[in-house]
């Protein structure tokens, strides 16, 4: 693996964002909007309840959480929609770059774009609500971590399936996560699914980060085998995602459609 071809294939993308202040903007707007909306609904429920105490820190956290697993799927697959877009996708393929090294700048540049929408966000939470994600502590570090391997694992997925159908799969890339958000008992404990689901559930990282974001902000427990359990699940759905993008690519390229995406 060459750092040398993945630093140049990063930096081609930052550039992209730097010299675009509506991307930027566009990198920043949806996650702030993402904090006011939750933010209210969630002072409206402790206002109007007091079976509601701390919604405001539980729900708008797992908000906030959320939306870096959401900006670091979309920001991957967008990457590689861009190269779509700008027809550039034959050039990355004929060039001496090996997919290892696309991957590998795709996932360090998608935590660049996912950074940028996250800190303001996270920072307008703290003055409008009191709400601080960084409450959660030394533990925040593991569960943002796990977060994005699993997301840049859907980006993996998505943009595989880009690699096999064309950008006809482009929707794909906005539903995935909204398809897992049910499963995942972002907002609400695994016991409000039906035991069939909460099987199927506990098979996904997302819920095991969230139980344990409710379990440290409502009753200040910190469990390690529960972080663990969450970060090997996504390892294993990241070497999943690398594998299929390897055979998606393949099986593109022995019947010849990579030539003609993005025309």
């Amino acid at each position: 693996m060459n750092w040398n071809k993945i630093f140049a294939l990063t930096l081609r993308h930052v550039y992209l964002i730097k010299g675009s202040f509506p991307r930027i903007i566009d990198l920043i707007y949806w996650p702030t909007v993402q904090i006011f909306l939750w933010g209210f609904i969630s002072k409206f429920f402790t206002l109007n309840s007091s079976l509601y105490e701390n919604t405001v820190g539980v729900i708008l956290s797992a908000a906030i959480l959320y939306d870096f697993l959401f900006r670091s799927s979309i920001s991957y697959n967008m990457m590689f929609l861009e190269e779509i877009w700008s027809r550039n996708f034959t050039n990355l393929f004929i060039a001496p770059i090996k997919i290892s090294e696309i991957i590998a700048a795709l996932t360090f540049t998608a935590i660049f774009r996912t950074l940028i929408g996250l800190v303001p966000a996270a920072l307008f939470a703290i003055p409008l609500f009191g709400v601080s994600i960084f409450k959660i502590g030394f533990p925040l570090i593991f569960l943002l971590i796990t977060l994005y391997i699993f997301g840049v694992t859907l980006g993996l997925l998505v943009t595989s399936g880009l690699v096999r159908y064309g950008p006809s799969f482009e929707n794909i890339a906005w539903a995935s996560l909204f398809f897992l958000a049910p499963l995942g008992c972002i907002y609400y404990p695994i016991e409000v699914l039906p035991e069939w689901l909460q099987v199927i559930a506990r098979l996904l990282p997302l819920v095991h980060i969230f139980e344990e974001m409710r379990n440290i902000l409502i009753y200040d427990i910190i469990n390690l085998f529960q972080i663990l359990k969450a970060i090997l699940i996504s390892f294993i759905y990241f070497i999943i995602g690398v594998v299929t993008f390897y055979l998606s690519y393949n099986g593109a390229k022995n019947r010849g459609t990579l030539i003609n995406m993005g025309e």
